[in-house]
C-alpha cells in the first residue's frame, strides 16, 4: 500500500474540520474570543477634551521653548561665539541647535520604558519641567564677551537638557492622546497635538519678531534675546498644572487591571514595561525601520520649513530676519487653521492617502517652491512657502496618528520614543547645519529644495510600505468608541447569524 493510499480523512486539514466542525468551532472561538460590552472602551469626551487640551498646550509649550532658539540663532551666533566670520558663527549655533538631538534618543531611552512602566501621566509632568528648566536657564547665561569659553559651553549643556526633555515628549504626548480618542476619530483629536506644535512655533516666532521689531537688532543682541528664553519657567508651570490634573489613558489603565488580576499577566507587563531596551529592539526592529524612515521625510521637511527658513530668507537671500519671520508666522496661523480639517480628513479616507499626498507634494513641488522663492518680493516668497506648506500640513495632521498605532500598547511609548528620537536625531535637528553646510559648499541656493525631494522620496517607500490604522483599534488595546450605542453595535456585529 501506498503512502497516498494509508492517508486517513484526519490528516487532511479540511476533511478533519468537516468531519468535526464543533470541535474546530470552539477551538476558533477560543483562539478569538468574540468581543464582551466590557471589553470595549466607551470614552468620555469631556475626559478626551481635557486630555488633548493638556497634552496639545504641553506640546505647545515645549515646542515654543525649542522654536526661540532656531528664531534666534543668528542673535546667539554673535552672543555666544567669537567674533569673525558671519557663516562660522552661524554654523557653530546650529551646531548647539543639533546638539540638543544627539541627546533625543537618549532621554526616549529613558522615558519611553519609563512611561510603559509607571504611566504616561508622571512622565509628560517630568518631560515639562526638565524642558521648562533648560529654557529658563540659557536666558541667564552671560554672553562670550563676559565669560569667554564657559558661554558656549553653559548653552551646550542647557541645550542638552532641553533635548533630554524632549526626547520623551512626542511619544509620550502622541500615545497620551492616541490611547484616549475613539477609533474613529483618532486623526482628528492626534491634529491637535501639531496645531500645539505650530502653536508654540508661533507664539516663538510671534514674540522674537515683536521683540525685535521694538527694540531693535543692537538691543536684542545686548539683552532682548533674553526675555523669551525667561518667559519659559511660568510656561513651564501652566504646563505642568494642566498635565498633573489628567487620568491616566484607558488603554493604560486597562494594563494594569489586567496585571492586578493575574500573576501570569503580571510578570508579561512587568518584563515588557520595564524600560527592556533589548526586547524593543528585537522583537519591533522592523517597525522601527519604518517609524525611524517616516519621520526622517518628516522631520526633515517641517524642520526646513519651520525653523530653518527664517534664517534661510536673511542669510542666503538677504532679507531682514523680521522680513522673513512674518512671512512664516502667516504661513504658519494659515496651517494652524485648516490642521484639524486635515485630521478629519485622515479619519475618513485613511492615513496612508493623506500622508502620500504629502510626501509627493514635497517630491515635485520643492523645486517650483524655491525657485519662486528665489524670484523675492512678498507674493512670490509667500506663494512658493505656501506650496511647502500645505504638503508639510497632511503630515502633520497625520503622524500624530499613524505613529502611535505602529506599536502595542506594553511598548508604545517606548518604542516610539526610541524611534522617532534616533530619526529626529539623525535627521531633524541635524537639517540647518546640513543645508547651510551644503549651500556654502556648491554656493547653490536650491539645496534645501533638493534635500527636501531626497527625504520625501524615501518618506514616499515608507508610507508605501505601512498597514492602514485609520478607524482600527490600536494594538493591544481594546476597541474605543464614543458611544454606549456604538459598543452594542459593535459586539452585535460579531454575533454569529442565528440558524434555522
Amino acid at each position: 500500500m501506498s503512502a497516498t493510499d494509508r492517508t486517513t480523512p484526519e490528516a487532511d486539514p479540511a476533511a478533519a474540520r468537516r468531519r468535526h466542525p464543533r470541535l474546530f468551532r470552539a477551538i476558533t472561538r477560543r483562539q478569538q474570543p468574540p468581543l464582551r460590552r466590557t471589553d470595549i472602551t466607551v470614552t468620555d469626551e469631556a475626559a478626551v477634551k481635557r486630555a488633548v487640551k493638556a497634552a496639545s498646550l504641553g506640546n505647545a509649550m515645549e515646542w515654543f521653548d525649542f522654536g526661540i532658539y532656531a528664531y534666534l540663532a543668528v542673535t546667539l551666533g554673535h552672543v555666544f561665539f567669537p567674533a569673525g566670520n558671519d557663516t562660522v558663527q552661524l554654523l557653530s549655533s546650529f551646531a548647539t541647535f543639533a546638539v540638543a538631538f544627539l541627546v533625543r534618543p537618549l532621554g526616549g531611552m529613558v522615558f519611553g520604558p519609563m512611561g510603559d512602566r509607571i504611566g504616561r501621566k508622571k512622565v509628560l509632568a517630568l518631560t515639562m519641567i526638565l524642558m521648562a528648566v533648560g529654557t529658563f536657564a540659557i536666558g541667564l547665561i552671560p554672553s562670550y564677551a563676559s565669560i569667554g569659553f564657559w558661554a558656549p559651553v553653559l548653552l551646550v549643556l542647557f541645550r542638552m537638557l532641553q533635548g533630554f526633555s524632549t526626547g520623551g515628549e512626542y511619544g509620550g504626548a502622541s500615545t497620551f492622546i492616541a490611547e484616549y480618542a475613539p477609533d474613529r476619530r483618532r486623526g482628528f483629536f492626534g491634529s491637535f497635538l501639531e496645531f500645539g506644535t505650530l502653536a508654540g512655533y508661533v507664539g516663538a516666532a510671534g514674540l522674537v519678531t515683536a521683540l525685535t521689531t521694538w527694540l531693535g537688532s543692537d538691543t536684542m543682541e545686548a539683552w532682548g534675546w533674553r526675555v523669551p528664553f525667561l518667559v519659559a519657567g511660568p510656561l513651564g508651570l501652566v504646563g505642568l498644572y494642566l498635565r498633573m490634573r489628567l487620568d491616566e489613558t484607558p488603554a493604560f489603565q486597562k494594563l494594569e487591571s489586567e496585571a492586578a488580576r493575574a500573576s501570569e499577566a503580571a510578570d508579561a507587563v512587568e518584563t515588557s514595561t520595564k524600560g527592556d531596551l533589548a526586547k524593543i529592539f528585537r522583537q519591533q526592529w522592523p517597525t522601527l525601520i519604518l517609524c525611524i524612515a517616516l519621520v526622517g521625510a518628516y522631520n526633515i521637511t517641517d524642520y526646513m520649513l519651520l525653523s530653518y527658513m527664517p534664517t534661510y530668507l536673511s542669510d542666503e537671500l538677504g532679507y531682514s530676519e523680521t522680513h522673513g519671520l512674518l512671512i512664516l508666522l502667516l504661513v504658519m496661523v494659515f496651517l494652524m487653521l485648516i490642521i484639524t480639517q486635515v485630521g478629519r480628513l485622515n479619519d475618513r479616507f485613511g492615513r496612508k492617502p493623506v500622508l502620500m499626498a504629502g510626501m509627493l507634494g514635497f517630491l515635485f513641488l520643492s523645486l517650483p517652491a524655491f525657485l519662486l522663492i528665489g524670484q523675492g518680493g512678498i507674493p512670490a516668497i509667500t506663494a512658493g512657502m505656501l506650496m511647502l506648506g500645505l504638503s508639510l500640513v497632511c503630515m502633520l495632521g497625520t503622524m500624530s496618528a499613524a505613529l502611535p498605532a505602529l506599536f502595542p500598547t506594553d511598548v508604545r511609548y517606548g518604542s516610539l520614543s526610541v524611534g522617532y528620537n534616533v530619526s529626529t536625531s539623525l535627521f531633524g535637528g541635524t537639517t540647518p547645519l546640513v543645508i547651510t553646510a551644503l549651500i556654502g559648499a556648491t554656493g547653490s541656493n536650491l539645496m534645501p529644495a533638493y534635500y527636501a525631494m531626497g527625504a520625501a522620496l524615501v518618506g514616499v517607500v515608507a508610507v508605501a510600505c505601512m498597514k492602514e490604522t485609520a478607524q482600527r483599534p490600536l494594538e493591544g488595546s481594546p476597541p474605543s468608541v464614543e458611544t454606549p450605542e456604538e459598543a452594542a453595535e459593535l459586539v452585535m456585529s460579531q454575533a454569529p447569524e442565528p440558524k434555522f
